[in-house]
C-alpha cells in the first residue's frame, strides 16, 4: 500500500508539473492579447471560449496521466476503463459504477483530491484572465 501511495504522490507531483506549464504558457499567449481585447466584444469572448478549451485539454492530459498509470499497474482491466474511471474521480463526480481494486483505494482519493486542487487553480485563473480582461477595458484612454 505505501508503494501504492507513493506512485500516488509521483502522480499528483507531475499533474502539478503539467498543470503549471500550461498555466505558464497560457499566461503568455493571454498577456500578449491584452491590447487587443479592449476594443472587441467577440475577441474577448473567443478567447475565453480558447482558454477555456485549452485549460479543459490540460485536465485530460492530467486525467490521461490516471488512467494510463491505473491501466500498466493492472488497478483497471484496459485503458477504455481507466480512462473513464479516471475522469470520474478527477473530477470527483464518482458513480462508482467502477472501483479500484481494495489496496488501490487511497489511490483514487489522492487522485481526485488532485483534481480538486488543479480545478481550483484552473477557476482562479480564469477569474483571474476575466478580471484582467475587465481591467484592460475599463482603463480611460489617454489623449
Amino acid at each position: 500500500m505505501i508503494s501504492k501511495l507513493f506512485m500516488a504522490w509521483a502522480l499528483m507531483a507531475l499533474c502539478v508539473v503539467v498543470h503549471a506549464m500550461g498555466m505558464t504558457a497560457l499566461l503568455r499567449w493571454v498577456s500578449g492579447w491584452a491590447a487587443r481585447i479592449s476594443a472587441r466584444y467577440w475577441f474577448s469572448t473567443w478567447m475565453l471560449v480558447r482558454t477555456a478549451g485549452l485549460i479543459i485539454l490540460l485536465h485530460l492530459v492530467e486525467i490521461a496521466v490516471w488512467a494510463f498509470f491505473y491501466a500498466w499497474d493492472h488497478g483497471m482491466p484496459d485503458l477504455q476503463s481507466a480512462l473513464y474511471f479516471s475522469a470520474v474521480t478527477y473530477t470527483t463526480t464518482g458513480y462508482g459504477d467502477l472501483v479500484l481494486p481494495k489496496e488501490w483505494r487511497l489511490v483514487g482519493g489522492v487522485e481526485a483530491l488532485t483534481g480538486i486542487l488543479m480545478c481550483g487553480w484552473s477557476a482562479a485563473f480564469f477569474f483571474a484572465v476575466v478580471t484582467r480582461m475587465n481591467e484592460t477595458r475599463s482603463k480611460p484612454t489617454q489623449t
